[in-house]
């Protein structure tokens, strides 16, 4: 029976967005050693496959999370005692982080785990999403009638991001900001009481910022993070301080016109691109692979996004289709973030480029969210099959009756 049910549930799954994760995250791999190979070698005196081997690591991990979420039925995420763990649990590493983190680039956002560094921040995502989504999902009735029923889970959400804020990690706060909202409006409560709490939290928010002014000021506007906003407006008259990154963006891109220079080959991760691994990887695409490295990443990348949304629509059951939704803004969003900051249509801020850049956190999470989307794909597909099968059995009584 148990072999029945796997073969079963094996012929419904969603192959088209396997496919295109497996592929998008290998062709990452290739990416972060030609992008991180000199790096490895000139600024961590190492071996030129140092991050490739990390990164593979993260990879086998994320495949193995991957397999783990797609075969466990997605609707065992809405039980309550879960939610209750996810509530409890989710604040305990953020709030370690903030006492005894690793501190890099400005921003206590790493616990280390001996020769690995772990990201809570990025594994708060996904919380978050299982958790608003569970929790609206199971009050779809309520919220119906009472609205105030969504104020509980916007306030612990609003707490998470300030647990984020503190470290800081602006980037990350903004994008579980924008995944969350994504999922309470797609969700039965009210738009106006939505509207008017964001309007009395926007309030608050200015209240706290004049009352406090000084230590935030000091804790978020900080000299780099304000150098980032000169080389976002000016990149070319500070070309050679605030804008470095930027102008070295713009030049490999340049650089790869059409065709790219060849894999491999890039010039500007030769010291000129910081973080050209990570933040960056995507102007190293353009610059080795041109126009359509960057088309094969934007394309993928797009597929998968839209594929979320479509899962969402065609799911019946509130909590899966929340899920969907937030599992594809997440990835969607955090996309436009990294490639507008790289691109300078936005400040840069950090944030890593889904399933391509180096970041062992950000894979694993990113595999097992991709690994919900696609058992709430099988599912939804079963069941359609199901009720296409009941539909054909009773037109069949009817015209044999």
């Amino acid at each position: 029976m148990e072999q029945m049910r796997l073969k079963t549930f094996l012929k419904y799954h969603d192959y088209p967005l396997i496919i295109s994760v497996l592929l998008l995250s290998l062709f990452g791999l290739v990416m972060v050693y030609s992008a991180s190979m000199i790096t490895a070698v000139t600024r961590f005196h190492t071996t030129s496959d140092y991050f490739f081997k990390k990164q593979t690591w993260a990879w086998v991990i994320g495949v193995v999370v991957f397999l783990l979420t797609a075969f466990v039925p997605y609707k065992h995420y809405a039980r309550k005692k879960f939610l209750q763990f996810i509530f409890f649990v989710m604040p305990l590493p953020l709030i370690y982080v903030l006492l005894f983190g690793h501190t890099a680039n400005n921003a206590t956002s790493w616990i280390k785990l001996g020769p690995v560094n772990v990201q809570p921040a990025e594994f708060a995502k996904i919380g978050l999403i299982v958790y608003l989504s569970g929790v609206l999902a199971n009050k779809q009735k309520k919220l119906q009638t009472s609205p105030q029923e969504v104020l509980f889970p916007i306030y612990y959400m609003l707490f998470i991001c300030l647990l984020i804020f503190l470290q800081p990690d602006v980037g990350t706060m903004v994008i579980i900001g924008v995944i969350c909202m994504a999922i309470i409006f797609s969700s039965a409560a009210s738009k106006r009481l939505l509207m008017k709490q964001f309007l009395l939290f926007s309030l608050i928010v200015g209240i706290v910022a004049l009352i406090s002014g000084p230590f935030i000021y000091d804790r978020v506007f900080t000299k780099e993070r304000l150098s980032r906003i000169d080389g976002f407006l000016h990149p070319f008259k500070y070309a050679d301080d605030e804008g470095y990154q930027l102008t070295n963006s713009y030049i490999a891109i340049g650089n790869g016109g059409l065709k790219g220079l060849g894999l491999g080959q890039s010039i500007q991760k030769y010291g000129y691109l910081p973080e050209a691994h990570t933040d960056f990887i995507m102007a190293v695409i353009a610059e080795e692979l041109g126009l359509f490295g960057v088309s094969f990443v934007l394309l993928l990348l797009s597929f998968i996004v839209l594929r979320g949304f479509v899962i969402a629509r065609k799911c019946h059951d509130a909590f899966g289709s929340l899920l969907a939704i937030g599992i594809a803004t997440m990835i969607g969003f955090q996309a436009f973030v990294n490639l507008g900051g790289l691109t300078g249509i936005i400040p840069i801020t950090g944030v890593t480029l889904p399933f391509v850049s180096y970041g062992g956190s950000s894979l694993v999470l990113l595999m097992m969210s991709v690994g919900v989307l696609a058992n709430i794909s099988a599912v939804a597909n079963y069941e359609k099959y199901k009720t296409e099968k009941q539909s054909n059995i009773q037109k069949n009584h009817i015209s044999f009756s």
